[in-house]
């Protein structure tokens, strides 16, 4: 019957054909709009490490001064580099790792390329693993590179085809900020949208070109950029970067495999600061954190606040144009009450009335649907021209399509209930009577 119903809907579209597109063009305008914000907001919030989001997290605790203090302050988001260390030797958890961004200037071999600075990240050996960082050819380095201060890299595959063509450069020189570094590693594609393992940098852009062990990266003197918080003098040779500079500026994450981990490591970060604030270092009533990877994102807003207005905004212009949808099903259904009348008389039931017309508001909510799917890839391409950060990263996936189609059947069937209803309720005798 439904094969039948379809046939009568495609029927009434060729009756009615004005009244039909301006349906379809209401549904098409609004599915258009809500698919480009929702596709938007879909990218920007979705977990960007899905297989481990659960176990992996980032602590905070309180190192500043009483300067400033107010009761029901969050901790610091950033760690000194001298409790990052300690906890990074003290190995609680499964894994862990200190990092920060950078930039350093790269040569290459053949004398025709120019030098050209990329992004850099110094880190710690359990980031690979930890992060589940997929790799083209070799591997991380080892935790006995970081202790050696050892001057190797792990490289991107961009920079790697760059340099060497995209052959397995396991082995050779990279040639940064004047220090020669042997490459261990060429990473994969990976690029994990928000970038949520540090937020104080371009959280969308691509992940970084050249990633070195951090001491490493302290003895050579390689350039750091990020946020850094300091509350006092800081007296230390290496500046705000030093062991003892009273300032914040790394990133630590670790892995904790279970919830008996999880309460024993808060329980830990705690007694960690009430040692230190026995010792004089920690000022500030003991004030810890533990955030795993989606409650980080929520606690530092990865979402802009105008990508959802704009989604809510759209959705809002959807309601609209479906209020519209409603009135015109209701008009085109009401002007085919004889039509109905003569259906009901022949022993058409109420059921049979009501599903036919919902039929035909269906077909009409898939003809929107495609219109609508040219207005969203339409409306991301415009998306794709502006200069936020996030602009290149909006484009349609599989899931964003079938969603498409499904809001708007989905939509258009709602709208189709009232019409719907209401034809089925015609009484044959009045109509038959009239004519």
């Amino acid at each position: 019957m439904l094969g039948y119903y379809f046939n009568l809907a495609l029927r009434s579209f060729g009756r009615n054909k004005v009244l039909t597109a301006l349906m379809v063009l209401a549904i098409a305008l609004g599915i258009g709009a809500s698919m480009t914000t929702l596709t938007v907001f879909h990218i920007l919030s979705g977990d960007p490490i899905p297989q481990k989001s659960g176990k992996l997290f980032y602590p905070r605790m309180e190192p500043r001064s009483m300067r400033g203090f107010t009761p029901g302050d969050d901790p610091e988001e950033q760690m000194t580099r001298f409790d990052a260390e300690a906890l990074l030797r003290e190995k609680r958890g499964d894994r862990q790792a200190l990092m920060t961004g950078g930039n350093v200037p790269v040569e290459a071999a053949d004398a025709k390329l120019q030098p050209f600075s990329v992004d850099s990240r110094y880190t710690t050996a359990d980031f690979f693993p930890m992060f589940d960082v997929p790799f083209r050819y070799g591997s991380g380095w080892s935790a006995a590179d970081d202790e050696a201060r050892a001057k190797v890299a792990v490289i991107s595959r961009a920079l790697n085809e760059k340099l060497f063509g995209g052959g397995n450069s396991v082995g050779k020189t990279l040639l940064a900020a004047n220090n020669s570094l042997r490459i261990v590693g060429v990473l994969d594609e990976w690029r994990p949208t928000p970038k949520f393992y540090d937020l104080t940098n371009d959280r969308f852009a691509e992940v970084e070109q050249v990633f070195v062990p951090f001491h490493t990266s302290r003895v050579l003197k390689l350039n750091t950029q990020g946020n850094v918080n300091c509350w006092g003098d800081t007296t230390d040779d290496e500046g705000a970067q030093g062991v003892n500079a009273p300032c914040s500026w790394l990133q630590y994450w670790v892995e904790l495999g279970s919830a008996d981990k999880i309460r024993a490591y808060r329980q830990y970060l705690e007694n960690y600061s009430n040692q230190q604030r026995a010792a004089g270092r920690f000022e500030r009533p003991t004030n810890v954190r533990l955030h795993s990877v989606m409650g980080w994102l929520d606690e530092q807003d990865a979402v802009p606040g105008d990508v959802r207005l704009q989604m809510w905004l759209a959705f809002g212009f959807l309601l609209v144009c479906l209020l519209n949808t409603v009135g015109l099903l209701l008009a085109k259904f009401m002007r085919r009450s004889s039509e109905i009348g003569v259906r009901r008389a022949l022993g058409a039931s109420r059921r049979e009335i009501f599903s036919q017309y919902l039929v035909e508001a269906g077909a009409i909510g898939i003809a929107g649907g495609i219109a609508g799917l040219g207005l969203a890839l339409l409306g991301l391409w415009a998306v794709r021209q502006q200069p936020a950060g996030y602009a290149e990263l909006a484009h349609l996936d599989v899931t964003m399509l079938l969603t498409t189609f499904a809001l708007a059947l989905v939509s258009s069937v709602l709208a189709g209930l009232l019409p719907a209803w209401r034809a089925m309720q015609i009484a044959p005798a009045i109509q038959l009577k009239s004519q």
